[in-house]
């Protein structure tokens, strides 16, 4: 159970203490306020809670959560400054967030609440007998107008085995074949006939979950309909019936036209009986097709349907059913559902989503596709990596997948809910970068915003940063950068108050750091902050046997983004791919694979070798002895040469396949990597 001490907050403090007094997974230590009437305060007193108005006394080691809901920046540094090191602080800004987001949730679910209730109500209150079965055809719905046509009572009969009930019901036989039987007569146990419509409840997947039934009493319109035999009275009654539902209701004849609307559909619509009544089922349809002229074409019932109808495009669900009398068809009855509201509701629940979705990274590990040792060396590495605090510096050429990389190192940490903030410093001009890393105060330059603002690494605080492009960093950046990594703060611009963060970084570049800073343009002692874990991200030539599964991972890709249907990539294709050097690495195999499926026929499925577009390949050289040595040097130095040599020999003959190549040398995989290194024979390159 972590403790937890919330300090301030009008609104925002008594939704927080609200949630998480609620859990058992928290234990609130006491709520802080300088105001003993504020509303914090008084909800924490009425639930018998520690209060206070100094924060001071309860900072301790044992404290593992600071819930800052003032919002003064002042007292929040210096609860930064006294907390203990494992005690977690979050900030004004974020509380404020969950604040908002728990009030859109808390509206949400009052929505649902009175939706639940409305539909609930309307079962209750409809003239339909409604009757529902579980899948062990137990009883789990009986209105009162079921009690009312059965003479038997909900208490009574709910959780019972239907058939004990109703020994006449047809219900478990609807359950059991899957198939809905639509105005069925039926005599019940107490003499009084219905009309009745079962239908079978399937789940997403098609099972079977139970059966529903909606029925009439028919007993008073069969000894009415012998006694009328005038049509028109019979119409009459019907169109009462219609008229007086809380369903709207629109029927046709058996050629489409309008016959009879009732006042809910005309309210629902926006429609009158001059604009129905007599034209055709078409006339009420803004966008979707007519299930009234679909039911007459196939005499067969449809429910479910989505559609928009009316001058206002309201969004319904339709169902429709044929009348049939003595097996001539004679037209159809339409019912329609208002969706509107349910339509509101879920557009409000997926913006809450997405906000939620900003704060995470994208990819995790299982988004990394490569099955070579290089690459399942480099991954181990990667989630080592992940699970410490270290600075990470990811090494590669442009296109090797370093991003990627780090959203996967993100997500496997600890802190991969909270913010993942990208920064490509070679993307943002010199003059712009400061003032977006570091943030600034108010009046700090000319267009400075009222209030100031935050930067990348405040609002990456207590989640990572990834600075991608490292080495295009001006020596003024980096100065600023290595104050961050040692001190753990910042200034913004046009301040003199440091800022403390806590941000994981990491960093990414395709250059040679060793040789800026030969040249003088990046500093040394960054460079040993940032290579504190360095993860060389080895380019697609070196692991050319990933290149099938990461073909087949593009393709489904480019499938999405194209709109296209191709099912894979031939083994010839692969083989032209396989000989080709990729300096582009992953990004240029992406863009080949990407024009040979544009060129392609819309019934092809399967990119042949044809399809490849043309490659610059590489000019393959056939000689491949080893160089004569000059005598230069001690016998130490001209040993190291050969063994380089040898190995760059090996490498080429393998076409870089590291482990095949550590193989032919006798010598282990790991051992490879770092004489490799050692020699920077990468660095160097392969000519």
């Amino acid at each position: 159970m972590k403790s937890v001490l919330i300090i301030g907050g009008m609104k925002q403090g008594v939704d927080i203490l609200k949630t998480l007094s609620a859990s058992k997974a928290f234990k609130i230590v006491a709520v802080i306020d300088k105001e003993e009437k504020s509303p914090v305060v008084q909800y924490a007193k009425r639930k018998k809670m520690d209060c206070g108005t100094s924060w001071k006394p309860f900072i301790n080691d044992k404290l593992d959560i600071i819930l800052d809901a003032s919002g003064d920046q002042s007292n929040f540094e210096d609860i930064m400054r006294m907390k203990s090191a494992h005690t977690v602080v979050i900030p004004y800004d974020v509380v404020n967030l969950v604040s908002q987001l728990i009030s859109q949730k808390e509206n949400l679910i009052k929505q649902l609440k009175k939706r639940t209730y409305q539909q609930q109500l309307i079962l209750e209150l409809t003239h339909d007998a409604m009757i529902a079965i579980n899948s062990d055809e137990e009883i789990t719905l009986f209105n009162p107008s079921a009690e009312k046509i059965t003479d038997l009572k909900s208490r009574q009969v709910l959780g019972k085995k239907i058939n004990q009930v109703m020994p006449s019901t047809r219900l478990t036989r609807v359950m059991e074949t899957g198939q809905p039987e639509i105005n069925q007569e039926q005599q019940l146990e107490n003499g009084k006939k219905i009309i009745t419509t079962r239908l079978p409840i399937h789940d997403s997947k098609g099972h079977v979950l139970g059966a529903f039934a909606v029925f009439k009493d028919i007993t008073v319109i069969e000894d009415m309909a012998e006694e009328v035999t005038n049509l028109k009275s019979i119409q009459t009654m019907l169109t009462a019936i219609i008229q007086s539902s809380e369903e709207a209701i629109s029927v046709v004849d058996e050629h489409g036209r309008g016959l009879i609307v009732n006042p809910a559909y005309m309210k629902l619509t926006g429609l009158s009986e001059k604009d129905v009544i007599g034209k055709p089922a078409t006339t009420d349809i803004s966008e979707g097709e007519s299930m009234h002229m679909q039911v007459l074409r196939t005499r067969k019932p449809v429910r479910g349907v989505r559609m928009r109808v009316g001058p206002s495009k309201r969004d319904v669900i339709v169902n429709v059913a044929p009348v049939i009398v003595n097996g001539k068809l004679k037209g159809s009855v339409g019912v329609i559902q208002d969706m509107s509201e349910i339509t509101s509701l879920t557009n409000e629940l997926h913006r809450a989503r997405q906000i939620i979705r900003t704060l995470e990274a994208k990819y995790s590990f299982e988004d990394i596709i490569g099955h070579s040792e290089e690459m399942r060396l480099v991954i181990e590495q990667a989630k080592l990596a992940a699970s410490t605090p270290i600075t990470i510096l990811l090494r590669g050429e442009s296109g090797t997948g370093k991003e990627l990389f780090a959203h996967a190192i993100h997500n496997a940490s600890d802190r991969k809910y909270n913010k993942f903030i990208r920064v490509n410093c070679a993307a943002i001009s010199e003059s712009l970068l400061e003032s977006e890393m570091f943030g600034y105060e108010e009046g700090a330059f000319s267009g400075a915003k009222r209030g100031g603002k935050r930067g990348y690494f405040e609002e990456a605080n207590g989640g990572s940063i990834f600075l991608d492009e490292i080495g295009e960093l001006s020596t003024h950046m980096q100065a600023k950068l290595l104050r961050v990594l040692q001190e753990k703060e910042i200034v913004r611009v046009g301040g003199t108050k440091p800022v403390t963060v806590n941000v994981r970084v990491i960093t990414a570049t395709n250059v040679n750091l060793e040789k800026r800073i030969a040249e003088g343009s990046f500093r040394e002692d960054l460079y040993y902050r940032l290579n504190r874990m360095p993860i060389f991200i080895p380019p697609l030539r070196q692991r050319r046997e990933d290149i099938a599964d990461l073909s087949a991972h593009l393709i489904n890709k480019i499938n999405q983004d194209y709109g296209r249907n191709i099912e894979g990539i031939s083994s010839e294709a692969i083989d032209v791919l396989m000989e080709y050097h990729w300096p582009g690495n992953v990004r240029e195999l992406e863009n080949v694979l990407g024009r040979a499926i544009i060129h392609m026929n819309f019934h092809e499925k399967q990119i042949l070798a044809r399809d490849i577009p043309p490659l610059n390949k590489p000019e393959v050289k056939t000689d491949h002895q080893i160089p004569n040595l000059k005598i230069n040097g001690t016998l130490s130095e001209q040993l190291n040469d050969y063994e380089k040599e040898i190995i760059k020999k090996a490498l080429k003959e393998n076409h870089m396949n590291k482990t095949k190549t550590a193989q032919d040398l006798g010598i282990s995989v790991r051992n490879l990597y770092y004489k490799i290194d050692k020699y920077e024979i990468e660095k160097d390159g392969m000519q």
